[in-house]
C-alpha cells in the first residue's frame, strides 16, 4: 500500500485531483465505500499539495466537492433500493457495524449523518441509510454539508500540515473515527437506559 501510494505522489497534478475526486465520490456514492479509501486518498491529496505536485486550493475544491456529491447521491440510492443496501453486506462483522449504524441514525438522525462522516464504514453507508428511513432531504443535506464540508477540509488540511508523512495522519484519523463512535455508542446507551427506566417509573 505504501508503495502505490508513493506513486501516486509522483502522478500530474489531474491524475491526482481525478482518482481523489473518484475515490472519494464513489466511497459514498456507489455503496462499495468498503473497499475504497476515501479517508486515505483525501490525506494523500493533501500531502501532494504539500510537496508541490498540485496546489492546496485545487485539492480542496475537489475533495469536497465529491465528498458532498457522493452523499448526496448515496441518500438517493438509499431512498430508491431500500433493503438491498443490506443484502449487499455479507460479511457478519460488518452487517454488525451495518445495524449499529442504522440504530443511531434512529436515534440521533442528523447527528449521526455528521458523526457518520468521521467513521470508517459508517461513513460509506450512512446517507445511503437515511435515503432507506426517509429522512427529510433538506434536514440530510444541511447536516451532511457539516459533516462531509468538515471532514472534507479537515482531511485534506491534516495531509497537506504533514506532507510526506500523512501515513501517520491517516492512522491518526482512524483513530479519531474509532473514539467518535465510541462516545457515540456510550451516549446512545445512557439515554436509551434513561428513557426506559423513566418508562418503568411511569
Amino acid at each position: 500500500m505504501s508503495d502505490l501510494l508513493a506513486l501516486l505522489l509522483d502522478q500530474p497534478p489531474w491524475v491526482i485531483l481525478s482518482i481523489a475526486g473518484l475515490v472519494v465520490f464513489g466511497e459514498c456514492a456507489l455503496l462499495v465505500g468498503m473497499v475504497l479509501p476515501g479517508e486515505t486518498v483525501a490525506v494523500l491529496a493533501g500531502a501532494a499539495a504539500a510537496i508541490g505536485q498540485t496546489s492546496l486550493a485545487s485539492v480542496l475544491v475537489v475533495v469536497l466537492a465529491a465528498a458532498i456529491l457522493g452523499d448526496n447521491v448515496g441518500y438517493a440510492v438509499g431512498r430508491r433500493v431500500g433493503p438491498r443496501l443490506h443484502r449487499r453486506v455479507t460479511n457478519p462483522a460488518r452487517r454488525q457495524r451495518l445495524a449499529g449504524a442504522e440504530a443511531r441514525l434512529r436515534l440521533r438522525g442528523g447527528l449521526a449523518v455528521f458523526l457518520g462522516r468521521w467513521t470508517p464504514f459508517v461513513r460509506s453507508v450512512m446517507p445511503s441509510l437515511a435515503g432507506i428511513s426517509r429522512m427529510p432531504y433538506p434536514k440530510f443535506l444541511a447536516w451532511d454539508l457539516l459533516g462531509a464540508g468538515s471532514w472534507a477540509v479537515g482531511s485534506v488540511l491534516a495531509g497537506y500540515a504533514a506532507g510526506k508523512s500523512y501515513e501517520q495522519v491517516v492512522s491518526w484519523f482512524g483513530t479519531v473515527g474509532a473514539v467518535l463512535l465510541g462516545g457515540f455508542l456510550i451516549v446512545g446507551v445512557a439515554v436509551w437506559s434513561w428513557r426506559r427506566t423513566a418508562s418503568a417509573r411511569a
